[in-house]
C-alpha cells in the first residue's frame, strides 16, 4: 500500500503544535507554503516556505525522524537564519549551512520529551546523518559561524557566479547546477569542527535557497523578521499554557531591538553641562533628515568623549563605517570639547584626538590593528596614560577574555555587535542588530 507522504507532513505538523514542547513553532509552521515534491534532494526553506523532496522523507520510517525533519526546516525559519545571515550566506555557504545546521539540531536533540511511552518514543530525533556538536549548545548561528573560520584558516571562498542560489541537495548534485557556484579547491567538504575533521557528504546537510533573502534589504529584513517574532510570539503563549518554555537562542532571537544611535545620543547627552535653555534659533539637525523640527540646547556641552573601537577581525567595515556615521551626527549634536578615538584589538594601537571640529570626523578615521581582542587593554591604556573623560563608547563584536580587568572609573556604554551573551564589566550594554 502506497504511504502518502503529504500526510505523513500534515501528521507531523499537528503533533508537533498540539505538544508543549513544539507549540512554541505553531506560527512558524502556518507560515508561508509547505510542499512535498520530486527531487534529488533532502527538505530546504527559503527563509518562510518550506519544501520535502518525496524520495528522501519515504526513505525516514521513523515518524519521531520525520518530525525531527519538519522542525528542523522550520528552526531554520523561526531562527530568521536566512535573513539575518545573508552575508554569511554570501561570503562562504557551506559554512554557513553548517552552522546554521549545528544551532537547529542542538535545539532538537534537547527536545527529550516522550510521546508514547508505551513503545519509549519520542516527540522528535535528529534524521540520520544529522549534524550535531554538543559544545555549541545554545549557540548562535553566528556565533558558530565565526569560531569555524577561526577553526578553518585554510578554507577558501566558493567561486562567485551570477544567479549563485543554493538549492538543497542529497547526494551532492544540484538540481539546477546552472545556478550554483563551485567550490574553489577539492577540499571544500573537509571542516574541522572542534579537532575533528568532518567529511560534510557524509552527513545529510539540507542546503537553502537564498535567492529571495539575498537581495532584501534592511527593512524588508526587519519585516520578515517582525512576521516572524510575532508568529512566535503567539506561539509562545500557546507553549505557555500547555507548560513548555522556550529555548534560549529563540529568546535571545525575540530580544526587543532598540534604536542603539539614540541610546548613545540619550548616554552621552546626559553628561552635558550649561545651562540646558531650549532654543528655536539652532534647529537640533539630528532629527531633520526626517522633517522634524525640534530646537536644540543652548550652552551645552560635554567634556571629553572616549571611543575606543575594537578593529578585530570579526568588525567588519559595514560596521565601523555605519558607527563612524553615528560618531558624527553625535559630535554636532553634543559638541563635546574633545573626542580621543581608541583603535584596539589585543591592545591598544594608536589615538586620534579631534578637538572642535567634527564636520569630516568620519572621513578621517584611520582604524589601526585586526588581529586577536582582548579588551582590557583599553582600561590599560586609559589609566597608564592619565586620561579623564566624561564618558567612553566601546564599540565591540563582544567576544573578549573571559577575565577582563577593567579598572577605569569612566562611565561607559557598550555598543555589541554579536555576542548577546557578553555581560560588560561596568556601564550598559546595548545591542547593534
Amino acid at each position: 500500500m502506497s504511504i502518502d507522504q503529504e500526510k505523513r507532513i500534515k501528521r507531523a505538523h499537528i503533533t508537533l503544535m498540539k505538544h508543549q514542547d513544539t507549540a512554541l513553532y505553531s506560527g512558524v509552521m502556518m507560515m508561508g507554503d509547505t510542499e512535498v515534491v520530486d527531487g534529488k534532494f533532502t527538505a530546504y526553506t527559503d527563509g518562510v516556505n518550506k519544501r520535502y523532496c518525496r524520495q528522501y522523507i519515504a526513505q525516514i520510517e521513523s515518524e519521531p525522524k520525520l518530525r525531527g525533519l519538519v522542525l528542523h526546516e522550520n528552526l531554520h525559519v523561526g531562527l530568521k537564519q536566512l535573513p539575518r545571515g545573508k552575508d554569511l550566506w554570501a561570503e562562504d555557504p557551506k559554512l554557513a549551512n553548517v552552522s546554521a545546521d549545528l544551532v537547529v539540531n542542538d535545539i532538537i536533540v534537547n527536545i527529550t520529551a516522550v510521546l508514547d511511552t508505551t513503545k519509549n518514543q519520542r516527540l522528535v530525533e535528529l534524521p540520520d546523518g544529522g549534524l550535531y556538536d554538543a559544545a555549541f549548545h545554545n549557540w548562535s548561528m553566528r556565533e558558530i559561524y565565526n569560531e569555524l573560520k577561526k577553526q578553518n584558516p585554510q578554507r577558501k571562498k566558493p567561486k562567485p557566479q551570477a544567479g549563485d542560489t543554493p538549492c538543497p541537495n542529497g547526494d551532492g548534485g544540484d538540481p539546477n547546477p546552472s545556478e550554483g557556484g563551485e567550490p574553489v579547491d577539492s577540499d571544500d567538504d573537509v571542516i574541522n569542527i572542534n579537532g575533528k575533521e568532518v567529511r560534510l557528504s557524509d552527513h545529510e546537510i539540507d542546503e537553502h535557497d537564498t535567492s529571495s533573502t539575498k537581495e532584501l534589504s534592511n527593512e524588508e529584513v526587519k519585516e520578515l523578521g517582525d512576521r516572524i517574532d510575532k508568529a512566535l510570539r503567539e506561539g509562545g503563549i500557546l507553549a505557555g499554557r500547555m507548560g513548555g518554555g522556550m529555548p534560549r537562542v529563540i529568546s535571545d532571537s525575540l530580544e526587543p531591538s532598540v534604536d542603539w544611535a539614540e541610546e548613545m545620543d540619550q548616554y552621552v547627552t546626559s553628561y552635558m553641562r550649561g545651562n540646558e535653555e531650549l532654543t528655536w534659533r539652532k534647529m537640533n539637525r539630528r532629527h531633520l533628515a526626517n522633517d522634524i523640527y525640534l530646537p536644540s540646547v543652548e550652552n551645552e556641552a560635554v567634556g571629553e568623549i572616549i571611543y575606543a573601537v575594537d578593529t578585530s577581525g570579526s568588525i567588519s567595515n559595514e560596521d565601523l563605517a555605519r558607527v563612524a556615521g553615528e560618531l558624527a551626527s553625535l559630535c554636532e549634536l553634543c559638541n563635546p570639547e574633545r573626542v580621543r578615538v581608541l583603535w584596539w584589538d589585543t591592545k591598544v594601537h594608536g589615538e586620534q584626538v579631534f578637538d572642535g571640529d567634527y564636520g569630516n570626523i568620519a572621513t578621517m578615521l584611520k582604524p589601526q590593528g585586526g588581529g586577536g581582542t582582548h579588551v582590557s587593554s583599553v582600561s590599560d591604556y586609559i589609566i597608564k596614560n592619565g586620561i579623564t573623560a566624561e564618558c567612553m563608547i566601546v564599540h565591540t563584536d563582544g567576544y573578549v577574555e573571559n577575565n577582563i580587568k577593567w579598572d577605569t572609573t569612566i562611565p561607559t556604554l557598550w555598543l555589541v555587535t554579536m555576542h548577546r551573551g557578553f555581560t560588560p564589566p561596568s556601564g550598559k550594554k546595548v545591542m547593534i542588530d
